[in-house]
C-alpha cells in the first residue's frame, strides 16, 4: 500500500460525524509512514469541516468534480457541467419523474428550486426555477435529484438510461431517495486515477474503501480494494475484499495489516 483513499460517510466515519480516536490514530500511523492520505468523497468542501481539520493533503470532493487542498481548502481542481447538459439531463429526468426537484452544488455554494426539499444543513442556499439557478453559469459541479416517496437505488436504475452518454448519475445513500450527477466521465476513480499518476502510485499500490454506488468505479479501479460490510450490494459486489463495519472502526482494522505487511 502506497496510498490510502477512503470515502468517509459509511466508511471512515460513522454516525457521529466523527473520525474514531482508532481511525485518527491509523491515518497519523499513515503519516509516519509515508503513506498519502486521500478522503475521497461525495461531499462539498465545506462539509470537511470536523473530518478534515488537521491534516495536510488534499480530498476529492462532489464525487470527482473537486479536488481540495486541506489546509488552505483551495480548489486545485474543478471539472464543471455546462449549463446546457443540466437543462438536458432535467428535461430527461422530468419526463419519466414529473415529480422531481432539483438542486445544484457549484464552486461558489448550493442552490435550490423552491420545492426541493433539503435533508441536511446546506447553509446559505440561493433559491429560484432552474433556469433562473443557471443563468449565470454558476459552475456547477453536482446536480442534486429528489423524488418524493422514491428509494435512490429506483431513481438510480431509471436514470442510467435516461442519461446514456450525457451525464454519470450514482447515489451515496439507499434509504434517501436522491440522485447525484455529474459530467460524464467524472467519479471518484477518475479523480483519483489522477492524483495517483501525479504522485507516480499505480493502482495496484493503492487501497480504497467506500460502501455505496458512487465508490464503485473507485473499488473497481483500485488495486486493493475493501468494501464495508453492510455496505451496498453493487459496492460490495465491486471489490475485492471486505472490510468490518464502520460502526467497528473497519478502515482502520484492515490498514493496521496492510501497514504492517509493508
Amino acid at each position: 500500500m502506497r496510498l490510502l483513499a477512503s470515502d468517509l460517510d459509511g466508511t471512515l466515519v460513522g454516525a457521529s460525524g466523527r473520525l474514531s480516536p482508532r481511525t485518527r490514530a491509523v491515518l497519523d500511523a499513515c503519516d509516519a509512514a509515508g503513506v498519502p492520505v486521500v478522503f475521497v468523497t461525495g461531499r462539498p468542501p465545506r462539509w470537511l469541516d470536523g473530518v478534515a481539520d488537521g491534516r495536510a493533503g488534499v480530498a476529492i470532493c462532489a464525487n470527482g468534480a473537486l479536488i481540495v487542498d486541506l489546509h488552505s481548502r483551495q480548489l486545485l481542481e474543478v471539472t464543471t457541467m455546462e449549463p446546457a447538459v443540466v437543462r438536458e439531463v432535467a428535461s430527461r429526468l422530468r419526463s419519466t419523474l414529473p415529480d422531481a426537484t432539483f438542486a445544484l452544488e457549484t464552486v461558489s455554494g448550493f442552490a435550490m428550486e423552491h420545492a426541493y426539499v433539503r435533508r441536511f444543513d446546506v447553509g446559505a442556499a440561493r433559491l429560484g426555477t432552474l433556469d433562473e439557478l443557471l443563468a449565470e453559469d454558476p459552475g456547477v459541479v453536482k446536480v442534486l435529484v429528489r423524488t418524493p416517496g422514491s428509494r435512490s437505488d429506483d431513481l438510480l436504475a431509471r436514470a442510467r438510461p435516461l442519461l446514456s452518454a450525457l451525464a454519470a448519475p450514482t447515489h451515496s445513500n439507499a434509504a434517501d431517495g436522491m440522485l447525484e450527477i455529474s459530467a460524464l466521465g467524472v467519479s471518484k476513480a477518475t479523480a483519483l486515477a489522477r492524483l495517483a499518476a501525479h504522485l507516480g502510485i499505480e493502482a495496484a499500490d493503492v487501497a480504497a474503501f467506500g460502501d455505496m454506488p458512487n465508490d464503485v468505479e473507485m473499488l473497481r479501479w483500485a488495486g486493493l480494494s475493501y468494501a464495508m460490510a453492510g455496505g451496498h450490494p453493487e459496492a460490495v459486489a465491486a471489490a475485492r475484499g471486505l472490510a468490518p463495519p464502520c460502526e467497528e472502526d473497519g478502515v482502520a482494522r484492515v490498514v493496521e495489516v496492510l501497514l504492517a505487511g509493508r
